[in-house]
């Protein structure tokens, strides 16, 4: 058996999710790598499992771990180092929930005072998993993909930037240009970030009839199922492009 890169979306704090897509892989071993494409944390109830989980599964398995940092990832350590009110309030970005389950709280819970003050500084996070924020890569490269959170940027000549040449590092986690997805000829890209129901269906070609689904383009893939927002989790081995999902 060739070496097999296992690549998986969007966690966003759905512990559950994450445990059975992982019941319902292959075993991997030695040979193997798995990719995480970030944005462990947020919306689920489940941020701080997701995070042990994560940071531990090459010692549980053997195989060789990486884990990408997402855009939630990075907006913590914005909120760490300056302040993002910005980024904390929306409720949409689910940053009560991953308070909650640092402080062993479920969603109803009621905040107090220094617990909103934590909240605004990201000071409930612990110091070991803010140091392995700071440490996430932003891409990572092998024979079968290119793996990055969100997408490459533009060359402004009408081509994309390898992330090694990427200067703007900002939108490898961040950007959101359907240019991208379109436009983009070259070596497999593997992204998540963007929800697929987000992207041109008509371009993908796998279950074209389902737009909750992996989207796959002619040389981008997208992972980002809704994990975390009523969606599921899903994972896509290489060089097989074997699908598996938590639903």
């Amino acid at each position: 058996m060739g070496e097999r890169t296992f690549v998986i979306g969007d966690i966003h704090g759905e512990a559950e999710h994450l445990r059975r897509l992982v019941s319902r892989m292959p075993d991997v071993g030695a040979s193997d790598t798995v990719v995480f494409l970030g944005d462990y944390v947020d919306r689920g109830p489940r941020s701080r499992e997701v995070v042990d989980a994560v940071r531990g599964l090459d010692r549980d398995t053997g195989c060789k771990v990486v884990c990408l940092r997402g855009n939630h990832e990075d907006a913590w350590l914005r909120v760490i180092d300056e302040g993002w009110p910005g980024f904390v309030l929306p409720p949409g970005n689910g940053c009560i929930a991953t308070l909650n389950a640092y402080r062993g709280e479920d969603a109803s819970a009621q905040l107090t005072e220094r617990e909103f003050d934590a909240l605004f500084a990201g000071s409930f996070f612990p110091a070991e998993v803010v140091a392995w924020f700071r440490a996430l890569p932003l891409w990572y490269e092998d024979d079968h993909a290119i793996y990055v959170h969100a997408g490459l940027t533009s060359d402004g000549r009408g081509g994309f930037l390898h992330p090694r040449d990427t200067k703007t590092v900002a939108s490898l986690l961040w950007t959101r240009t359907e240019a991208f997805f379109r436009d983009y000829r070259g070596k497999r890209v593997i992204v998540g970030h963007t929800h697929t129901m987000d992207l041109p269906n008509e371009l993908s070609t796998y279950t074209v009839d389902d737009p909750t689904d992996m989207w796959a383009g002619p040389c981008v893939t997208a992972l980002d199922t809704g994990c975390g927002r009523g969606g599921f989790l899903t994972a896509l081995e290489l060089p097989a492009m074997k699908v598996y999902e938590s639903r």
